[in-house]
């Protein structure tokens, strides 16, 4: 069964305020720092490494932090996952 991977405007209005929490500098981007933060949210057990990997992952230009963009592709592509 294919998954429906369109969000509503009203769906991407509530995960660029989920981004923004955890944009604690607000400079439009998640460092390492703050993204190790938000997994331990989402998956308290997570362990550094897999942070680390995770965030390679999402990072797709690979400049040391996660914009907006990247962000929302990474959770539009795998929130049926969490």
């Amino acid at each position: 069964m294919s998954q429906d991977k369109t969000l509503s405007p009203e769906q991407v209005e509530k995960i660029r305020e989920d981004f923004a929490f955890f944009d604690k500098d607000q400079n439009g981007r998640i460092d390492q720092d703050e993204f190790f933060e938000l997994l331990t949210v989402l998956s308290p057990k997570i362990k550094p490494h897999q942070a680390q990997e995770g965030f390679s992952l999402i990072d797709k230009n690979g400049d040391g932090v996660v914009d907006f963009e990247e962000f929302l592709d990474w959770w539009q592509n795998n929130w049926w996952e969490y």
